[in-house]
């Protein structure tokens, strides 16, 4: 009777420690699968103690490989018979005998680190990561690293793309330029600047009317809003004076390249030949003149004769920045932002490092303020913190907030455009390109922006404020509509996700009292994300006029008011 109870208790641990043993495996995988990485466990003998079922998934091998006491160098025997890693290894590294490949995969194993990638086709790359512990214990987690390769694959693409595009730029015998939506210059050749006897920092960031007097930049100004405007070719005849004085005739040819909400404007100046060779170009850029695929705008700028002038026109106006010897600390997590912002800003002469956190940034400060080192901007991406931006004005140091791709993209302009700012205004009200001010006597109040999100709300106002647009932040429905009733702007940008009426209460509630009141329709402006795009319709039973997605960007907002406001804005603007 008690041999019987023995045999039972006994019976009851075995299937015990087979239920644990089943549910660590279980959880192993479950792990595994979380990862999406294959974890290999060997104990001193080199036998299998657990191999998870993703193994598979690298490996054709039949399912019994993955037993626990399987040999490690018959897994890796079945491995080798799976011919995976001969198609790229063998031409790598010559062939290799089976016993030999054998040899070299156990020495690995018994490593106490080892790291390898291996290719196993055209477009799939595995990372090995192997670790032998002090015990004997071997561990090998295998990982799919294919788009990584692929994502690394395409920025070092996009470098030499970028690379490529500036050599050409660079090697063009004639003077070339771009400019953005605001007519402000973005790019400039080499033979831009040795035509101008200037040099790119000092053109980079600027406009025409920083560039010519008044009446020139004007002219220029006019052509160049009409080509981004309408998407027309503009052929151009001008006769300009070079600094030895000698009058030369030059023909410009200006273009739109781009998407909607984010055109360029290139443009391209070549002298007229001496023995009138190539005449026909310059009768067509005097006359308009349709074709089947181009459009011609006259857009003629006479200059004066040699005589008439003290001077040449060009440059005159320009005041040289100097930005060498500037510090700047870049708070970003992103590392194609990170290396692209650093590689810009020690291009144009700034004094530059990185961090990326607020934890690195207040340490950082702490340090630069104790060694008495001096800041003089910080780029924050909009993905950190609110603590960052805190941070900045904790320490007095003027901020911009920008998105990854305008840190990668359109650094040179911001920052450009930060300092000429802050030069044209003595210096002051650095604080200003992020501070978000809300008075009670705002007059000809254009914008409201309905947004409850701090770093969003930065984002809006340094926008709008570099577009020149008076403008008030709401933080939840409530006061929007307060503030609407009070104000009356002129358009209203509403997110949807508020706290209090959400952005459709809010717009009902507008629209009614428009209509009770008798007062001329606002234009209203839903602010979607991503996840909220199903929405869309929402928003237009709410009265709402147009939406717009989050990030937003100053030619995001742009479009929309000229698409809403039209003169009416573009009038009150300044």
């Amino acid at each position: 009777m008690s041999a019987g109870f023995d045999k039972a208790d006994t019976s009851s641990e075995t299937d015990g420690i087979s239920a644990g043993a089943d549910l660590q495996t279980a959880l192993f995988d479950v792990v595994c699968d979380s990862l999406s990485s294959a974890f290999i466990i060997y104990d001193k003998n080199d036998h299998l103690i657990f191999a998870s079922r993703q193994t598979l998934e690298f490996f054709p091998l039949p399912p019994e490989m993955l037993k626990p006491g399987t040999r490690l160098r018959d897994f890796l025997g079945a491995v080798y018979d799976t011919g995976i890693r001969q198609q790229y290894d063998v031409k790598q590294r010559g062939s290799l005998s089976r016993e030999d490949w054998l040899s070299q995969k156990i020495a690995s194993h018994w490593r106490e680190r080892f790291d390898a990638v291996e290719r196993h086709a055209p477009d799939s790359w595995v990372r090995f990561v192997k670790r032998r512990l002090p015990g004997g214990y071997g561990v090998t987690i295998i990982s799919d690293i294919s788009e990584d390769k692929k994502r690394e694959e395409q920025w070092r693409s996009d470098l030499e793309r970028v690379q490529l595009t500036e050599d050409i730029l660079d090697n063009l015998p004639f003077p070339l330029f771009v400019k953005d939506r605001n007519l402000t210059y973005v790019a400039v050749n080499l033979a831009f600047c040795e035509k101008y006897q200037t040099t790119a920092d000092e053109v980079l960031g600027r406009k025409s009317s920083d560039l010519f007097s008044v009446e020139i930049a004007k002219r220029f100004e006019e052509s160049d809003r009409h080509v981004l405007e309408t998407g027309e070719m503009s052929v151009s005849r001008q006769r300009q004076i070079s600094r030895d004085g000698i009058e030369r005739d030059i023909v410009s040819r200006k273009h739109r390249i781009g998407k909607p909400g984010r055109y360029f404007l290139v443009s391209t100046m070549q002298d007229l030949p001496r023995d009138g060779a190539d005449l026909d170009e310059f009768g067509r850029a005097s006359a308009i003149t349709t074709s089947s695929n181009q459009s011609y705008r006259r857009a003629y700028v006479p200059v004066p004769s040699a005589v008439e002038r003290r001077e040449p026109a060009a440059m005159e106006a320009i005041v040289p920045e100097n930005f060498s010897g500037r510090k700047v600390l870049v708070v970003t997590s992103d590392l194609a932002a990170e290396t692209a912002a650093l590689r810009t800003l020690s291009k144009y002469g700034f004094e530059s490092c990185s961090v990326r956190g607020e934890d690195e940034e207040e340490r950082f400060l702490e340090i630069a303020t104790s060694s008495g080192i001096s800041l003089d901007l910080l780029i924050i991406d909009n993905q950190m913190g609110m603590r960052c931006l805190e941070l900045s004005e904790q320490y007095g140091i003027p901020a911009l907030v920008m998105d990854g791709f305008q840190i990668a993209n359109e650094l040179t302009f911001q920052i450009a455009r930060h300092f000429n700012r802050n030069s044209r205004n003595g210096g002051t009200g650095a604080d200003s390109d992020w501070e978000i001010s809300i008075s009670d006597d705002v007059v000809g109040l254009q914008v409201l922006v309905a947004e409850d999100n701090d770093i969003n709300q930065i984002v809006f106002s340094q926008i709008l404020e570099g577009l020149g647009y008076r403008h008030m932040i709401a933080a939840t429905g409530d006061e929007a509509v307060r503030l609407w009733a009070e104000h009356r702007p002129q358009i209203v940008l509403m997110d949807i996700s508020l706290p209090g009426f959400n952005g459709f209460e809010a717009a009902r509630l507008i629209r009614q009292m428009e209509e009770t009141g008798g007062t001329s329709h606002t234009p209203i402006i839903g602010v979607l994300t991503q996840a909220f795009e199903r929405d869309r319709a929402e928003c237009v039973k709410a009265g709402m006029d147009d939406v717009i997605m989050k990030p937003v960007s100053p030619d995001m907002l742009e479009a929309v008011f000229q698409r809403h406001l039209l003169d009416e804005v573009m009038r009150a603007r300044g």
